[in-house]
């Protein structure tokens, strides 16, 4: 990866159009940059060889992840996805997390580097055109290991899938709901009555654990963050603070009456009534940072954020 020289001079007409295609995008949207893409080269002659270092581009069905995908695929030659060492994902954090779950659920793990062409980009790096190998070769590599949930439904189904932010129980109807807290076979919590309640990792704990009032977790720190969502009772409870290897179980009371569902990340189960939660350290997952955006840093920043 780092013998993999970076390009660094835009040559001819092709390279003029490209930076105007940029500027277009920056000021009139992507819709209308993508018709101007269109009138581009499909291909240049001194494109960047990634093949060598292994490198694939994925890309999100947005737009602007498929336009930027075809600036990148005129500068950059990449490998196949299923030869790839590293991937890079074009999108923002939804297809972040779509691109690690298909990892999760039997894919091989590979490290990714992520490229913001979404809406928030919290696990991104920002979008740039140049030196995606030389930005590759000095990323800083970080680990983060999901969420196990096994779900247990009032029908007998049994549901198991991995969370890399949170697993969170909901309320499904009008009715709030009344759930049992349960840390490593210990009842912490009789009856939790509230719209729903969350455990997150460190690198979810900044989207919806901070949204419920749950607190920022450093991302190296070894802990859990266990959150109630819109609290009933106890009124005073705010949640905890849980080492990552506790057990957690969620139990819902009433669970007939009071329907609640389960959701790991974005796969839902609906009518459950036991949740068990746990993180899984035996598949981990790696994401590639710029030095200057690295995930953890931008956590402990996210902590001043006014």
């Amino acid at each position: 990866m780092h013998g993999v020289a970076c390009l660094v001079h835009h040559i001819g007409t092709v390279a003029a159009a490209e930076r105007a295609r940029y500027a277009w995008a920056s000021r009139f949207g992507e819709r209308s940059a993508s018709r101007l893409s269109a009138t581009l080269p499909q291909d240049r002659p001194d494109r960047q060889d990634l093949t060598g270092a292994g490198i694939a581009l994925v890309a999100s069905r947005g737009e602007a992840a498929q336009a930027a995908a075809a600036m990148l695929r005129r500068r950059y030659h990449f490998a196949d996805e299923r030869e790839a060492k590293v991937l890079v994902a074009l999108g923002g954090d939804g297809f972040m997390l779509h691109t690690l779950h298909q990892m999760l659920d039997g894919g091989e793990a590979k490290p990714v580097f992520g490229i913001n062409r979404g809406t928030v980009g919290f696990l991104m790096n920002e979008w740039r055109l140049d030196c995606l190998a030389e930005r590759i070769a000095g990323a800083k590599a970080v680990s983060i290991a999901p969420l196990s949930m096994r779900a247990r439904t009032v029908h007998g189904d049994e549901w198991t899938h991995a969370a890399i932010n949170e697993v969170s129980l909901l309320r499904e109807t009008r009715q709030a709901a009344k759930i049992e807290v349960v840390v490593n076979g210990r009842v912490v919590l009789p009856e939790l009555v509230a719209d729903g309640v969350l455990v997150a990792t460190p690198a979810g704990s900044t989207a919806y654990n901070f949204s419920a009032r749950g607190p920022i977790l450093p991302l190296s720190a070894p802990l859990l963050a266990l959150t109630p969502i819109a609290p009933f009772r106890p009124r005073r409870w705010s949640g905890a603070i849980l080492p990552d290897e506790a057990r957690v179980c969620f139990r819902v009371l009433e669970p007939a009456d009071r329907l609640v569902s389960a959701v790991a990340d974005q796969f839902e189960v609906r009518d459950v009534e036991e949740v068990e939660i746990a993180l899984d350290r035996g598949r981990s997952l790696t994401l590639l940072f710029d030095p200057e955006q690295a995930l953890d840093e931008r956590i402990a920043a996210e902590q001043f954020a006014t």
